[in-house]
């Protein structure tokens, strides 16, 4: 784990890591802020991300809607 001044400092040696295939995690004030890593680790991550996931209308039509119990709700008295 980096240091975010540590980082910047040896960013080559930060970067040379990350394409060595090990992923590079940089704080900042003591929390983590970044990761850094290759190019193609980040492109296999994303594919595979989007492999796992439906699409948004078949999110939206797997929706149990009607299952549900609703809440009754009374309006509220507006007379002044």
């Amino acid at each position: 784990m980096w240091t975010l001044q540590d980082a910047k400092n040896r960013f080559s040696e930060v970067v040379d890591s990350a394409l060595a295939g090990t992923p590079q995690e940089v704080t900042r004030r003591g929390k983590p802020a970044v990761v850094v890593l290759s190019a193609t680790e980040y492109t296999r991550l994303v594919s595979q991300a989007g492999k796992c996931r439906g699409s948004f209308a078949d999110h939206l039509l797997s929706f149990p809607g009607e299952d549900l119990p609703r809440a009754e709700v009374r309006p509220r008295d507006v007379s002044l």
